[in-house]
């Protein structure tokens, strides 16, 4: 069995911890930049036995640095977003075949068959500029979707009320993913009454509105649109795999992805479950990059696995998907 494969196929925490530790060997030989970090930190030499011990490298990287495998050339570079003279973060996809398996697969796990759903997005910021992961994702559940009223809405508010108004009566099971701000610029026109509706909230507001709580947030939405919960997706640039939530904040991920927390002070250390702290994630879909990275986001880990974003703990660069403070 090949590497995809066994990643896509773990079923344990025992297969999960087998299978990072083989990732880890690989990518520590093969990336020079991820190389280079655990050596410096004098971990190069160190006996790993559990994904715990595993050194994660910070997330800054990927705007200064390739990080890619040796050998191994650059089929479609993702970037994240930024304002005018921001330096962005910059992800090098060997092989994108990895990135469609592992979003498919994630999508299913959560959501199931893709053709059963109607997909609407309402993601203007990222459609007016160039090599978002989202929008790469999004096309490939549009089309495989099959629906006829699948498809984008830039600011077109109107039609997108007529179209979930139709997928109401119609019955359709139906999924309105959008950023942020641009779901509340639509609330601020349009109320709907659609209690099974999924709307999938990408976070951040991309300069274009005030920060707000989660909850306040959540709030509007869900009387906006006439809904119990509000969904979101945790995913970034420097990832090929997202956590889902379905609502409260409160999110998952598919068996190959899983999310630590570090302590801000000793960045080195993991903290106990429960406790605030800096995310770590291993993305194990990763392969030809980087798996093990140290994030600036702020969030807790539950017993279940289970985990909750809190902010940032930094003054860094604001992108990314679900950077609402608590």
């Amino acid at each position: 069995m090949g590497i995809q494969e066994r990643i896509f196929s773990i079923d344990s925490e025992a297969a999960f911890n087998e299978v990072c530790l083989e990732v880890y060997h690989y990518q520590k030989d093969h990336c020079a930049v991820y190389g280079k970090y655990v050596d410096l930190l004098g971990k190069g030499k160190a006996s790993v036995s559990h994904y715990t011990q595993i050194p994660f490298l910070p997330i800054d990287f990927f705007k200064t640095q390739q990080i890619l495998a040796e050998g191994r050339q650059t089929e479609i570079t993702f970037t994240s977003s930024g304002t005018t003279g921001m330096v962005t973060s910059q992800h090098h996809v060997a092989d994108i075949s990895w990135y469609e398996k592992s979003f498919r697969a994630c999508f299913q796990q959560f959501y199931g068959e893709i053709q059963d759903i109607a997909v609407l997005a309402l993601l203007p910021s990222y459609l007016e500029r160039s090599g978002s992961s989202l929008i790469y994702m999004v096309d490939d559940l549009i089309t495989r979707s099959q629906h006829p009223s699948s498809g984008y809405f830039l600011y077109n508010h109107e039609d997108l009320y007529n179209t979930l108004h139709e997928l109401k009566q119609k019955r359709i099971k139906t999924l309105l993913i959008g950023v942020t701000y641009a779901l509340l610029d639509f609330c601020e026109q349009y109320q709907i009454d659609f209690p099974e509706l999924m709307v999938m909230e990408t976070g951040g507001m991309k300069g274009k509105r005030k920060e707000m709580i989660r909850e306040e947030l959540h709030q509007i939405l869900t009387r906006g649109f006439g809904v119990e919960k509000v969904h979101s997706e945790y995913g970034m640039t420097e990832l090929l795999s997202q956590g889902y939530s379905f609502g409260g904040g409160i999110f998952q991920t598919p068996p190959w992805m899983k999310v630590l927390i570090r302590d801000t002070d000793d960045p080195l250390s993991l903290v106990e479950h429960g406790k605030t702290g800096a995310i770590n994630v291993i993305d194990l879909a990763n392969y030809y990059s980087c798996s093990f990275i140290a994030t600036q986001d702020l969030g807790k880990l539950y017993t279940d696995s289970s985990f909750e974003i809190l902010g940032r703990f930094d003054n860094s660069d604001i992108r990314g998907c679900n950077l609402l403070v608590q």
